[in-house]
C-alpha cells in the first residue's frame, strides 16, 4: 500500500484530515469487523455526506467500487476507487448508547459508534445531534423484498479487506472499529486505515 497504517482500537474512535485527491484506505486486519464512517466539509461543516443523496444517484443499495458517495448538497465527497469486499451498508444509524440500552438491554452506557464518533468531532464542532447515518463499511445488512424486514448479518469481510475511497473536496473524517456485537458477529475488534496522500 507503500502508506503508514494506523489503528483504531475496538469500540473507539478516530478523526483525520482529508485534502482532495487523497486516498483513505480502511482495512478489516482480523476479518468481520465494520467501521462506521462519516466526513463533513471542511470549509463548511454543515455539509455531510449524505446516505440517502448516495443511494439514490446510484440506484442500488449497495455502494462498491466506481461508486460516488455525496454530500447533503449533492456534492461529490468520495469516489470509492477499490473495494476488496464488496458489501457495506448506508442504510443505519451509528451504534449508540441508547441503541445498546434498546436492542441488547445493556445497562453499563458504552457511547457505541455514534459517541465515539461524536467524541473524535469534538474538535470540529460537530456534537452528536449532528451525526448522520453513516457509511457502515463491511457491515452485512440484508432486506426482505416482500416484508421489508431487516436482518444484520456478520460481515463478508475476511482479514486484509479494504477500500480505497478518494476524497473529492476537503474534509474532516471520522470513524470507528464499531462497538455493535449485531454487526461484528458478537466479537470487537480493531480497524487499520492508511491515507496516501495527494501531494507527496
Amino acid at each position: 500500500m507503500n502508506v503508514a497504517v494506523e489503528r483504531i482500537p475496538p469500540c473507539s474512535g478516530r478523526a483525520v484530515e482529508l485534502e482532495t485527491g487523497d486516498e483513505l484506505i480502511v482495512i478489516d486486519p482480523m476479518g468481520q469487523q465494520v467501521s462506521d464512517l462519516t466526513a463533513f466539509a471542511r470549509d463548511d461543516t454543515a455539509e455531510y455526506l449524505s446516505s440517502g443523496r448516495s443511494i439514490d444517484y446510484a440506484s442500488k443499495l449497495w455502494l462498491s467500487t466506481g461508486d460516488v458517495l455525496y454530500s447533503n448538497r449533492s456534492r461529490p465527497m468520495f469516489t470509492i476507487v477499490e473495494d476488496t469486499c464488496g458489501r457495506h451498508d448506508f442504510t443505519l444509524t451509528p451504534c449508540s448508547k441508547r441503541m445498546f440500552e434498546l436492542i441488547y438491554g445493556e445497562t453499563e452506557g458504552r457511547p457505541g459508534c455514534e459517541g465515539n464518533l461524536a467524541s473524535a468531532l469534538a474538535p470540529y464542532g460537530i456534537g452528536t445531534d449532528r451525526i448522520p447515518i453513516a457509511f457502515n463499511i463491511f457491515m452485512n445488512v440484508a432486506f426482505d423484498a416482500i416484508t421489508g424486514a431487516v436482518a444484520v448479518l456478520p460481515p463478508l469481510s475476511r482479514a486484509g479487506d479494504s477500500i480505497r475511497l478518494r476524497a473529492e473536496m476537503p474534509m474532516v473524517v471520522a470513524m470507528t472499529a464499531c462497538s455493535a456485537g449485531q454487526s461484528n458477529n458478537f466479537s470487537y475488534k480493531p480497524i487499520d486505515f492508511g491515507i496516501r496522500r495527494a501531494r507527496a
